[in-house]
């Protein structure tokens, strides 16, 4: 462990902190207005060292606590039976730590790490230093009080920070499938009981997402492209966005955000080109079904022959003097075994399955994003998302200065044309297809790992000069006037009727055209809009349908004295809210149909007539019911319940 001497010199406005160690590790940290950090360094390895060491002053007993995860200790920290969280579920720490320790092959990792670029090899093991400095040169007393006298704050290596990259690599395909991996058991014994619901794809009914916009030079003021962000990420935890500006070696000068573990911006601009990622509605795995070998639940069939499952033993630590946990894990050439609570896809005598994760070992990311950091233009951007394949599970956004606009949904995926999943497909694929691609496991053609991933030139991506736009629905609509071809169903569904989002997205954007060009204060606006497109189409017919029912009078003036938008101070919209839930998915909602000629416009028209009337009816009485019990009245303003902690003590309001 390298030490030095820390200058700390107070400017005007700001704090300026130099870090200076060997040459090979050395950067300066500017701290400016809302404590934004400032980065610049000479060489790669002086940018991880100075992102690191700025990080860990800002979130360090989060992080430590994140490499605790992905060394699998949190049950010897924090007890077996305590809850983490696993991508956007939860599980007990005792899952946790048999999925990271299963799963996360550090030998291969640090295989790939020597192939990875020079640049990407400092990066990773500055930020090593730059952790590890921090730690060193921080007393006790000084440390945050969570982890303040921690025995798991401790220094860390750099398998520590490549199995963190991992982790953030299968956000969206194997960290969302962990419960089922590591409950994995065949049939006969007593199976670890799953404690975590598994979501893949994410419920239609969740309301996370991101939205992104690219404007390109005909439609904006000065000719030049204009980038909307707006990533719905969580506002704490390691998933939050965290704000830099790194300058660096090579031209990288770049202002954007990160995740915990990210040595450069990953979202962000630079003086010629601006970009946003949302997550995408492709799928980044598949499932393969398995015919098992009769008498045996542990051998499978391929081609014929009977092929043993391998085993992986696992042995998590437990706190005091408890015995370790063992379990055995079983993996196929397609990958490990899942059984998923809850569905169709169990482990029983005669069928398992298995998943082909295209994001493990995904080391090819940070190489993107510096490529695309150092990017004069998007056509520069689409090389090196396309090159690489190393975007992990979101669409790409950006504009340049030259009045260019991008959407690509290129990411890594599995190599999956039409023609492979309709031939691999199984009798049970159909019954599965909302949930997952399921794949013939008992014919090795059908294992798409020896293709590699899907080729850059059959994903979706498109420039132009208007605008491009994508709210987490599939690739197939980026702008209304240029559908894309249909694609890999790998991709996502097309012609699928668009979320109420993106809908809305389209709708103002098209009529903020059509009053005249876009500048700043029209993006401003389409950022904090806070209409909502639901209320446009189904407040008057719904009170139209409880006019004169005495029992709804309360709630139908709630809903009539509203302002159809999300402001902190509009009346009525949590009661809307919280009966939109309810019947928001349900078949019959709306009279005039999805039609893909028109997807900006159809599904609409609320169903009000008898029995689909009764049920908006039922629902909204419901809704008022729940209200009254929770003591919200029935036109709260959305500010009293739409509440962000702080942790000065009290919250904010939010609006949207």
């Amino acid at each position: 462990m390298r030490r030095a001497m820390i200058a700390l010199t107070v400017l005007a406005g700001s704090m300026g902190t130099a870090l200076h160690a060997q040459p090979e590790y050395e950067a300066s940290i500017t701290r400016t207005q809302f404590n934004i950090p400032h980065i610049e360094a000479d060489t790669w390895r002086g940018v991880g060292y100075g992102v690191a060491y700025a990080y860990a002053q800002d979130n360090l007993c989060m992080m430590a606590e994140e490499f605790v995860t992905v060394r699998g200790e949190r049950s010897l920290y924090f007890g077996p039976e305590q809850q983490t969280q696993l991508g956007r579920s939860f599980a007990d720490n005792l899952t946790s730590d048999v999925f990271f320790r299963s799963q996360i092959d550090v030998p291969a990792l640090r295989e790939g790490w020597e192939s990875q670029s020079e640049a990407t090899r400092q990066l990773v093991d500055g930020y090593v230093a730059g952790y590890n400095r921090y730690i060193s040169d921080t007393s006790s007393e000084d440390l945050p009080e969570a982890c303040r006298y921690a025995e798991w704050l401790t220094l860390i290596t750099r398998d520590d920070l490549l199995r963190l990259n991992e982790k953030q690599m299968l956000l969206a395909s194997g960290l969302a499938l962990a419960p089922g991996i590591a409950t994995a058991a065949p049939p006969g014994g007593a199976a670890p009981q799953q404690t975590a619901h598994t979501n893949f794809p994410p419920d239609d009914d969740e309301q996370l997402g991101s939205n992104g916009w690219a404007f390109g030079g005909d439609v904006t003021t000065d000719g030049r492209g204009l980038l909307i962000g707006n990533p719905h990420f969580p506002w704490t935890g390691p998933n939050r966005f965290w704000q830099m500006h790194v300058k660096g070696p090579d031209g990288f000068n770049v202002m954007g955000v990160g995740l915990a573990g990210t040595p450069i911006p990953t979202l962000g601009f630079n003086k010629d080109v601006a970009w946003t990622h949302t997550v995408t509605a492709a799928r980044h795995f598949t499932i393969y079904a398995l015919s098992l070998s009769r008498g045996d639940p542990t051998t499978y069939m391929v081609d014929g022959e009977p092929v043993a499952m391998t085993t992986k033993q696992v042995s998590v630590p437990m706190p005091g003097d408890a015995e370790p946990v063992t379990r055995t894990l079983y993996s196929t050439q397609f990958g490990p075994i899942v059984t998923l609570a809850g569905t169709p896809l169990g482990w029983n005598g005669q069928m398992a399955f298995a998943i082909g994760d295209a994001n493990a070992g995904n080391q090819r990311a940070i190489d993107t994003w510096i490529r695309i950091g150092q990017a004069s233009n998007v056509g520069e951007i689409e090389a090196a998302i396309s090159e690489t394949l190393g975007i992990p599970w979101v669409n790409t956004i950006a504009a340049d200065r030259n009045g260019d606009a991008l959407h690509s949904d290129i990411t890594a995926v599995p190599n999956t044309s039409a023609e492979f999943i309709a031939g691999c497909s199984t009798p049970f694929s159909g019954l599965v297809a909302d949930m997952a691609t399921l794949l013939d496991g008992s014919r090795s053609e059908c294992n798409w790992k020896p293709n590699g991933l899907l080729p850059a030139s059959e994903q979706a991506s498109r420039t132009r000069r208007d605008y491009v736009t994508n709210s987490n629905d599939s690739y197939w609509i980026s702008n209304p006037r240029e559908p894309y071809a249909k694609l890999s169903p790998i991709l996502g569904e097309h012609e699928k009727a668009l979320s109420l989002r993106s809908r809305s997205n389209f709708i103002e954007t098209e009529a903020a055209l059509g009053y005249g060009k876009i500048h700043r204060g029209v993006a401003k606006e389409l950022v904090f809009d806070n209409r909502s497109l639901a209320a446009d189409m189904v407040v008057d017919p719904l009170l139209g349908l409880c006019a004169g029912s005495n029992s709804l009078a309360e709630a139908c003036s709630a809903l009539q004295g509203w302002d159809r938008q999300f402001e902190t101070d509009s009346r009525g919209a949590y009661l809307f809210a919280r009966f939109w839930d309810k019947i928001r998915n349900d078949n019959g909602l709306w009279a005039v149909p999805f039609d893909a000629t028109d997807p900006i416009s159809t599904p609409h028209t609320l169903n009000t007539e008898g029995a689909s009337g009764e049920k908006l009816l039922a629902a909204l009485t419901e809704a008022a019911a729940e209200l009254g019990e929770a003591g919200i009245a029935l036109d709260a303003r959305w500010g009293d319940v739409q509440t962000q902690p702080v942790p000065a003590g009290g919250a904010i309001a939010i609006h949207g």
